[in-house]
């Protein structure tokens, strides 16, 4: 961590440490490796380069794996993602843009549920990352606050094999509807990020388009297609997921302007 991050680090936890930490609102982000962060990241090394729009401050918040409030910093998936190496996400630079848009939106809440490598039957009601999604935002509850939206970033394991490539709409669209009721939340708002890059280009087209439909109430979509990639060709780099947070932000602020009831 550089000295200017470090000292922006220090100086965020010395606002909030003599005070409880509570965001009022909050925002789940859920998905695989693109969500958790790989930013900076190449040959299982993260570069700890962390830009402006990823920094910490005290309206900023993340849920540790403890599910205790803390200011949040980069790796924001860090203790989630676990098994793997995490680098920048969209989370801090999305979180950073409502804030310049809005400077009165009050203390952000992220939660991190993302795991890298999962496909959409991993996912399933019932499955242990949807329990823990669906812990993860009982949490986030606890202190008060409101659960804003669900930010969700997957697909691309599910450009391996055909089969799972054309199941791809029914799968998705349950797990919108499942998580929309066990969250006690039916219109709960969701932005998607329609695939930047896949392993077979063939079926990575089939779950775009179904991404890209966009036909379910409160679904927003935003396009990370033609977003610069790390030497993998898979994540996105750093500066890509700046600009993601940012479109994020932007589809959010923009859709959905006022608190959905």
């Amino acid at each position: 961590m550089s000295l200017p991050i470090f000292l922006a680090f220090l100086l965020a936890f010395s606002v909030v440490q003599s005070q409880e930490l509570s965001p009022t609102k909050i925002f789940l982000l859920a998905g695989q490796s693109n969500m958790a962060g790989r930013g900076g990241v190449n040959n299982n090394t993260w570069n700890m380069i962390i830009p402006p729009e990823s920094t910490p401050s005290p309206f900023i918040l993340r849920l540790s794996a403890d599910e205790t409030w803390v200011v949040a910093h980069e790796p924001l998936h860090k203790d989630i993602d676990a098994t793997k190496v995490c680098g920048v996400g969209p989370g801090m630079p999305f979180a950073h843009e409502v804030l310049a848009q809005d400077p009165n939106f009050g203390v952000i809440g992220l939660v991190p549920c993302a795991i890298g490598g999962t496909n959409i039957t991993q996912w399933a009601k019932g499955s242990d990352n949807y329990n823990k999604l669906v812990e993860r935002a009982g949490a986030s509850l606890r202190s008060g606050g409101k659960i804003e939206a669900l930010l969700w970033y997957q697909g691309e394991s599910d450009t391996l094999h055909q089969t799972d490539a054309n199941m791809y709409k029914e799968r998705l669209y349950n797990f919108f509807t499942n998580i929309r009721s066990d969250l006690n939340c039916p219109y709960l708002p969701i932005i998607q990020v329609a695939l930047a890059s896949g392993y077979d280009s063939t079926l990575e087209e089939i779950v775009r388009a179904v991404q890209l439909e966009n036909d379910l109430p409160n679904l927003q979509t935003v396009d990370a297609k033609g977003l610069p990639l790390e030497g993998d060709n898979l994540h996105l780099s750093t500066p890509a997921q700046v600009q993601l947070g940012k479109m994020l932000a932007d589809a959010f602020l923009n859709n959905f302007p006022k608190p959905i009831q």
